[in-house]
């Protein structure tokens, strides 16, 4: 049986697992790109229910929704396609929205460990994690505030459980929230994968990795599901 140090959850998307082998226990990842990051974020919640020895966790994943971007739909689809059940996969995805930030920022202050410790949960989903933080409601000042403390909680979180913390990062139009935010979010990231469509299907680019030199890769139809990378 493999070793702690080999369990590693794995994207399953062969060309890119070739360079990229997965995400290891203590790792904070952040996923850019729009719409791309939200299903590879569903992907990674399905995966990591699988057993080690096919790239997976062997655990259920905690599902923090920040930008209402949880679709059933679409991890059914992804279920199926990695030999899972859609119903039992979706009830072993722990789901919280967060509906503004102050909501988000509860969740993962005051309720993420305590479930992470009950369920013994090995992944953790931000979605949108920025989106709710562009909320002209809520102040600039305090926004930095509360985005610096939250990303650097969540950065102790994956350490001390020596959980895969992954956010998704959708990007929208810049402003100097945005900016402040993103800097923050890249900075405490120990790997950032950056997401696009391509004229040959989808590019990954691996931005920041700690142990991995930065590389680009067309993954073309080794995409699980493309038909659902798309927007109505």
């Amino acid at each position: 049986m493999s070793g702690k140090s080999s369990r590693v959850l794995a994207l399953g998307l062969p060309k890119l697992d070739e360079g990229f082998r997965g995400f290891q226990g203590g790792d904070f990842a952040v996923l850019v790109g729009r719409p791309l990051c939200t299903l590879l974020a569903f992907l990674l919640s399905v995966r990591c229910q699988l057993p080690f020895r096919k790239g997976g966790l062997n655990s259920r994943a905690v599902f923090i929704d920040g930008g209402n971007t949880f679709d059933p739909y679409a991890v059914s689809v992804i279920a199926q396609d990695n030999g899972l059940k859609p119903r039992s996969t979706l009830e072993k995805i722990l789901i919280s929205r967060a509906f503004t930030a102050y909501q988000l920022a509860e969740l993962v202050f005051e309720k993420l460990e305590n479930v992470l410790k009950i369920y013994r949960s090995k992944l953790v989903v931000v979605s949108d994690i920025i989106g709710l933080f562009l909320d002209r409601d809520v102040p600039e000042i305090e926004c930095r505030n509360i985005f610096l403390e939250l990303s650097h909680h969540l950065l102790e979180v994956a350490s001390r459980r020596r959980a895969v913390v992954v956010a998704s990062y959708l990007t929208r139009p810049y402003s100097s929230r945005s900016l402040f935010l993103e800097s923050v979010l890249l900075g405490r990231a120990g790997t950032v994968m950056r997401f696009q469509e391509s004229t040959r299907g989808l590019r990954c680019t691996l931005e920041e990795h700690q142990n991995i030199k930065s590389f680009s890769i067309d993954l073309l139809s080794d995409a699980v599901t493309m038909d659902i990378f798309t927007e109505d």
